[in-house]
């Protein structure tokens, strides 16, 4: 059980750096707890790692951000307020330790990247070539139907510029209110933490985009905190949105932040 989780936590670290290079590459930007939640659904949890500590956090979610200093210490990656980047040794580490075990041995044992390896400005190609192979194939049998099944995916993509105007309309039911509750309310003018009761913890909903978010001026520091409901405990979230769940985590270095809540998916973005 402990190597397996040992092997699942170096192919979670690959998919961290798979995942930045791929926002890179897209022009994505997702935020820490993105990336972390993206790496995990490649990678699952198995049933040791998906047992719930003392603070509600599942053990392999611990150990992958426990794990995840190799990565910085080995210039692979870079945590800032701002999120989590990948550099260009990150990059180039992507395509010089393409197997997760060459991959976790280089990250273990320091091993540089060799100079030879160029900074890549594009996904590999191999994986293009196998996608791209597999529709063609599928398509052959059904000729006349593949391209209404076509026209029908790009239509729905262009819809949402189309529809933002129906989305802001076609409102989705909403709390009363939404706070963020955790260990910073004192610095936002509460008078204890942790208190979704509070004025200072609420934050200001956005009709037009179906959004709650507070900015607030933190000092550098580890914080904890969860989304509240209706000014009480009764119905409130925490990471991943689950109900219930462990603390949402912010390693931030000082300065203004802004936290966005969505009500349709329970979560919270951090920017």
């Amino acid at each position: 059980m402990g190597a397996n989780t040992a092997e699942n936590t170096n192919l979670r670290l690959k998919a961290v750096l798979d995942i930045l290079a791929e926002g890179v590459w897209s022009g994505t930007t997702l935020n820490a707890g993105e990336v972390l939640a993206e790496a995990i659904a490649r990678v699952p949890f198995n049933a040791h790692e998906a047992e719930l500590l003392s603070g509600g956090i599942p053990r392999g979610h611990k150990t992958l951000t426990s794990a995840s200093a190799k990565l910085v210490k080995a210039g692979w990656l870079v945590k800032g307020r701002s999120g989590w980047t990948i550099p260009e040794d990150g990059l180039r580490a992507t395509v010089a330790f393409p197997d997760v075990a060459a991959f976790a041995e280089a990250l273990d044992a320091g091993t540089p990247i060799p100079d030879d390896v160029a900074v890549p400005t594009a996904p590999p190609a191999r994986p293009k070539t196998k996608r791209a192979a597999a529709p063609k194939k599928a398509a052959a049998p059904k000729k006349a139907a593949a391209p209404k099944v076509a026209a029908a995916k790009k239509s729905t993509r262009k819809a949402p510029v189309e529809a933002a105007a129906t989305t802001a309309v076609e409102t989705l039911p909403q709390p009363e209110a939404v706070a963020i509750a955790g260990d910073f309310n004192k610095i936002l003018g509460a008078p204890e933490d942790w208190a979704p009761q509070y004025d200072e913890a609420q934050m200001e909903f956005n009709p037009l985009v179906q959004l709650w978010s507070l900015t607030a001026e933190l000092p550098s520091g580890f914080y904890t905190y969860k989304i509240a409901l209706n000014r009480s405990w009764d119905e409130n979230y925490g990471a991943f949105g689950t109900r219930d769940g462990a603390n949402h985590e912010l390693n931030h270095d000082g300065g203004p932040v802004t936290f966005t809540y969505d009500h349709a998916t329970r979560d919270i973005v951090v920017a």
